[in-house]
């Protein structure tokens, strides 16, 4: 085998164990990924086994709490101002855990059509909202950053998308 040959074998050997490695890194990244959706992106493409992170405000009215097992558990409904989900949580809710504010809840939905909640974060102060959330409601049309802050959760069933009907006129 001559010089160049060996030279070309061990350069292909190399792209190989490359191209493997960094496969097997990409697959186990993809693994791991956690998606952020709306409840109305919940509802129109469910993610049947796939965990995500549900993001939208607690309907006011709509927390009950009750024990089973000893273990606390919550059921609550989450919107994005279209659409709701039901979310059941199995655990201590957090102390900053309100209606009419939002959260952000990592689990998946249900057979049922419930999301079942394995982790729920509160906001942690008035004016915080996770950004994906305020994302959700600028994309809805129901909130646009410029024209101050977030809408409250009450706010949204009186709220509706302005359409300019003097165009085209």
């Amino acid at each position: 085998m001559t010089r160049k040959s060996r030279r070309l074998w061990l350069l292909v050997a190399c792209g190989i164990g490359l191209g493997s490695a960094s496969a097997l890194a990409l697959d186990a990244f993809s693994a791991n990924i956690v998606f952020f959706v709306a409840p109305s992106q919940l509802l129109a493409t469910p993610a049947n086994g796939r965990t995500v992170r549900l993001g939208g405000m607690v309907v006011a009215g709509s927390l009950h709490e009750a024990h089973r097992s000893g273990e606390p558990v919550a059921q609550f409904q989450v919107t994005d101002g279209q659409k709701a989900v039901q979310v059941r949580y199995a655990g201590i809710l957090p102390d900053l855990f309100r209606e009419g504010q939002s959260v952000v809840a990592l689990g998946e939905l249900a057979s049922d059509g419930t999301f079942a909640a394995s982790e729920v974060l509160a906001k942690h102060d008035e004016t915080y909202m996770p950004k994906e959330v305020a994302e959700a409601l600028r994309k809805s049309g129901k909130w646009n950053p410029k024209f101050g802050p977030a809408p409250s959760a009450a706010s949204w069933n009186r709220m509706s998308v302005k359409t300019d009907t003097t165009r085209g006129s």
